[in-house]
């Protein structure tokens, strides 16, 4: 027999999870998942890749098994002399609670904290909540804050479920009468959306376990899951807490961060190092981190949700993307998109990248420091970096051919996962008013600018610069990218902080408001100029002092 050490070490270097299958349109496909830093991911299986993944699989299974045969923790034999439970699902209590709770009992709280806490100690009403949103906005985190909030009595009637990939609403339906019948009160069930009958059958933890008093919290990524449950079973039986939207305010506290450049690189999770959070590096640190982040955290969420979804039939017109794994090209067209339009013209055509073409423009007639050198660069090679590093595709590369219904129905999932938010341009001629997009994680749009920083250093034309030369284009394209994403930014949190005023940018036939703050009640109007900058310049307010555009 292998030593206890020597078996530990052997299972670190081994894959965790397993392999699971799903039928799409009567095909088979393989996908490894695994856990890792408390969150779920997946990835598609070659078929000539199945056999060997297993194995690992199977010998790290058979190590874990060889390991129990060592003497268990003190904690865990007294935790299961208290409760001992039949049930093979993950399960947290006891004294398991105080540990899983407290690495974050002094971190600041999310402002959803507060509705969290008001279900949970208030009076029973039949209903669930559920905490949706996409990956690393601060669900799990919420739920061991509530544990460490709770009294020693609430503590020791709660329990923490981990839902797994082979979980169904059975084996968490048996576990929920087990829990029941031992007294226990609080039950928060970890990504429930892995079980693939959830949405089919979620009105199960409503009608039977929060009718009879029970107190269920649901959370997890799949946030389409949830709503497709909220509307097919749980109808007003279910507190839906949306998590992914962000704002800055709330960012700075949490995070103990200041400053609207951290927003603009990191925002969009709670992953950024800060002294009053966790210690994790930003998922928007580098360029990879962008298009793995769109991959796993909305594309496979979208696919994830409709594959258990009225048995794989909602799909409509995103069954090719999803089964040729295009739908991530998809979406960071759009992300990449300075509009961030939902049109074919915008997905169809082949890839420009709109943040190399402005910062060209503008450092060739920039007043003080003129530069020619975008224009030198090869840019055939420097977009076909960034789209390798965005995993774009351009119309000879891709295998579906892409119709106006992929962008209306595209565009309605984002909505439907608060990535995008909505804010009003008016024409000041005839005062129609249009939609402008807006990315609700600033990270992930500027992480897209960093990708091309990346792709660009490695261009000729900027390697035979000076290192000051090189940081000052560079640092020219992030600040191009910087001053548009502030001008969303501002617009888009008044307009949520004012919702008793029309906030709105006024467009004329040369230059425009950047905000309008309209108050029906006082008929007046709040003007403003956006500006990321560190000094004001008078030519920045020319707009706001010309009378006829006042007038």
């Amino acid at each position: 027999m292998m030593s206890k050490s020597h078996i530990e070490a052997r299972i670190a270097e081994l894959p965790q999870g397993g392999i699971t299958y799903k039928t799409i349109s009567g095909k088979r496909y393989a996908y490894y998942q695994w856990t890792e830093g408390g969150k779920q991911h997946a990835r598609r299986v070659k078929d000539d890749e199945i056999e060997a993944l297993q194995a690992l699989i199977n010998e790290r299974k058979s190590l874990k098994q060889e390991l129990s045969s060592y003497s268990s923790s003190p904690r865990s034999e007294l935790v299961r002399r208290e409760i001992e439970l039949t049930s093979t699902m993950l399960v947290r209590i006891g004294d398991e609670l105080k540990s899983f709770a407290a690495p974050v009992a002094s971190w600041r709280r999310r402002g959803c904290f507060v509705a969290l806490s008001e279900y949970l100690h208030g009076a029973s009403d039949g209903r669930v909540m559920a905490l949706y949103g996409l990956r690393r906005t601060g669900k799990t985190t919420l739920i061991r804050q509530s544990l460490s909030a709770m009294s020693e009595e609430d503590l020791s009637r709660s329990a923490f479920v981990q839902v797994r990939d082979k979980d169904t609403l059975g084996t968490l339906n048996s576990l929920l009468r087990e829990l029941e019948a031992k007294g226990i009160r609080f039950v928060f069930i970890d990504e429930v959306t892995l079980a693939d009958d959830f949405i089919e059958g979620a009105a199960l933890l409503s009608d039977i376990y929060a009718a009879s008093g029970m107190k269920i919290v649901l959370s997890g990524t799949d946030s389409l899951g949830f709503l497709f449950a909220e509307d097919e079973e749980l109808y007003d039986r279910c507190y839906l807490v949306h998590t992914t939207f962000i704002p800055y305010a709330e960012f700075s506290e949490v995070l103990g961060i200041e400053g609207i450049d951290a927003y603009i690189e990191y925002g969009g999770t709670m992953s950024v190092g800060g002294a009053n959070y966790n210690r994790e590096f930003s998922l928007f640190s580098k360029a990879r981190g962008a298009d793995e982040y769109v991959d796993s955290a909305i594309a496979r969420n979208i696919q994830h949700s409709l594959s258990n979804y009225q048995y794989g039939g909602h799909f409509r017109g995103l069954i090719d993307l999803y089964e040729k794994d295009e739908l991530t090209n998809v979406i960071n067209r759009v992300v990449e998109d300075i509009n961030h339009r939902f049109t074919l013209d915008v997905l169809a055509r082949d890839f420009k990248s709109h943040d190399l073409g402005i910062a060209r423009t503008n450092l060739r007639k920039d007043r003080f420091h003129p530069q020619d050198t975008l224009d030198l660069i090869d840019a055939v090679a420097v977009t076909k970096r960034l789209k390798d590093l965005l995993q774009i595709k351009d119309a000879g590369e891709r295998v579906v051919a892409l119709a106006e219904s992929h962008a209306a129905e595209i565009e309605e999932y984002l909505e439907l996962l608060d990535v995008i938010e909505r804010v009003s341009v008016v024409n000041a001629v005839d005062f129609a008013a249009e939609s402008r997009t807006i990315i609700s994680q600033p990270g992930l749009r500027y992480a897209q600018a960093k990708a091309l920083v990346n792709s660009l250093v490695e261009d000729p034309a900027l390697a035979d610069l000076t290192a000051p030369e090189r940081k000052y284009i560079t640092e020219r394209v992030l600040e191009e990218v910087r001053g548009r994403m502030m001008e969303d930014i501002v617009l888009l949190e008044t307009k949520l902080a004012r919702p008793q005023c029309n906030v709105f940018a006024l467009r004329f036939a040369i230059g425009e408001f950047d905000m309008v703050i309209a108050d029906p009640d006082s008929l007046t109007c709040e003007i403003f100029e956006v500006k990321h900058s560190d000094k004001r310049d008078p030519a920045q307010r020319r707009h706001l002092l010309d009378s006829e555009k006042c007038a």
